[in-house]
């Protein structure tokens, strides 16, 4: 009964959301005005002041015609504040100040790969170069720095403008795919929601700086729509999480919850399917885009595993004053404090996966969400950025995942498993 009122409640609230988009936009207002007035000299004040103005424009283009507005007065709202929160301060950054960290390491990712057959410097490379010579990323992301490896120019170069058109295109996709077409009374289509997503400053933010973390969401996010369409018996889900694994170790949670998830919804047999269609995607993308790294794996290990958990010389500029981050800086027995509870939070969310596992779409992106929090709270080396996960998957529950919580699932027998193609939509008599 309280699980039903707070669903009702929560439509109430989606609905007037909907209902006023000039509120969205003001709420944005405000946050890209405390990162312009709170934030040093550098990045995050241009985005703040750019931002700050399309958002002010977008509230005064929605709100023209009062709250409810015509649909061609919601569409330019939208375009006034993608232009003013993403394009704008993205362009700007891109041309007029210098390369940020996250963009120069995809770009030379992009280079090595062509080549040298790898996307990673070697580790006698690594010991002189600082932590800007580590490549985090997994090979996958250095498609993002192909443009400039072969030779395009100017801003077609920069792997900025391309994380974004990946993930509009991405998020595009995965709302087209989840075919929800209204929320309450009020109709939507996947492309203004797309819109709506990529101009809020969970996803603008990081784009406009060349952060890589918004094209690992929208994938993300695209695995668990083709999950509500296709269910766990089919291939598109599975081989759309193996590519965001190969991406960015990110996503691994979400390869956990969603295997379990489809043991419940789809039995054992699909499951095992699922995972190893995703874990053969992963490999062999990886040994596609790092074959001479695959040679000499110490490299490998020495970028995405050792740096990013503090193992290395180097240590990463992420530092935000998490727990993980204050009780590596205690020095050794610290660090080794934090990794144990590192390790003790994913015991703990394997754990809730066995108790009370994900049944749907929306029940699993709300764990892996739960599980990325602790990841990113308890690691070593984090930054408040990396919060934009949770909120980005908290945030397509209530868009695209909202078909998902008004169908009724039922656990299907785990043996045998339902035939090949058949998904918990289609067990449950949902066309």
């Amino acid at each position: 009964m309280e699980i039903a009122i707070a669903t009702r409640r929560f439509r109430c609230l989606l609905d007037g959301a909907v209902r006023r988009p000039a509120a969205w936009y003001a709420g944005f207002a405000l946050y890209a005005a405390g990162v312009a007035l709170f934030s040093g000299r550098g990045l995050d004040r241009w985005w703040g002041i750019w931002a700050a103005g399309g958002y002010a424009a977008a509230v005064a283009v929605a709100a023209r015609h009062g709250s409810r507005g015509s649909r061609g007065t919601q569409a330019w709202g939208l375009a006034v504040a993608v232009a003013g929160a993403l394009a704008a301060p993205l362009v700007w950054l891109a041309t007029r100040e210098p390369v940020t960290p996250d963009a120069l390491v995809v770009a030379r990712s992009g280079v090595l790969l062509v080549h040298h057959g790898t996307p990673y410097l070697q580790s006698a490379v690594l010991a002189r170069g600082g932590w800007l010579a580590y490549n985090p990323y997994l090979p996958v992301m250095a498609v993002f720095g192909l443009p400039k490896a072969l030779g395009l120019p100017g801003l077609l170069a920069d792997p900025r403008p391309w994380l974004a058109a990946v993930t509009f295109v991405l998020l595009f996709a995965a709302f087209r795919i989840s075919r929800i077409s209204r929320i309450g009374d009020i109709p939507v289509t996947p492309l203004g929601l797309a819109a709506l997503a990529i101009s809020s400053p969970v996803m603008a933010f990081p784009l406009a700086e060349g952060i890589t973390d918004p094209p690992v969401i929208a994938l993300t996010c695209l695995a668990l729509a083709l999950l509500i369409r296709f269910g766990g018996s089919g291939w598109q889900p599975a081989v759309a999480l193996g590519v965001v694994c190969a991406m960015k170790y990110t996503a691994w949670p979400a390869l956990a919850v969603l295997v379990v998830m489809v043991i419940v919804t789809d039995g054992r047999r699909a499951a095992a399917r699922f995972a190893a269609t995703a874990l053969g995607t992963a490999i062999g993308l990886t040994a596609a885009l790092a074959p001479a790294g695959i040679l000499r794996p110490a490299a490998i290990v020495a970028n995405t595993v050792a740096y990013p958990l503090g193992l290395t010389a180097a240590r990463s500029p992420a530092a935000s004053p998490l727990p993980g981050h204050l009780l590596a800086s205690l020095g050794p027995v610290g660090h080794a404090a934090a990794i144990a509870l590192l390790l003790g939070a994913g015991a703990i969310l394997v754990a809730s996966l066995m108790v009370a596992p994900p049944r749907n779409p929306a029940e699993a992106a709300k764990r892996i969400a739960l599980g990325l929090t602790a990841l990113f709270a308890l690691s070593p080396a984090t930054r408040f950025g990396y919060f934009c996960y949770p909120l980005a998957l908290y945030g397509w529950v209530a868009l695209a995942g909202y078909q998902a919580r008004r169908v009724k699932f039922q656990t299907l027998p785990a043996e045998p498993g339902p035939p090949a193609g058949v998904g918990y939509q289609a067990a449950v008599g949902v066309r």
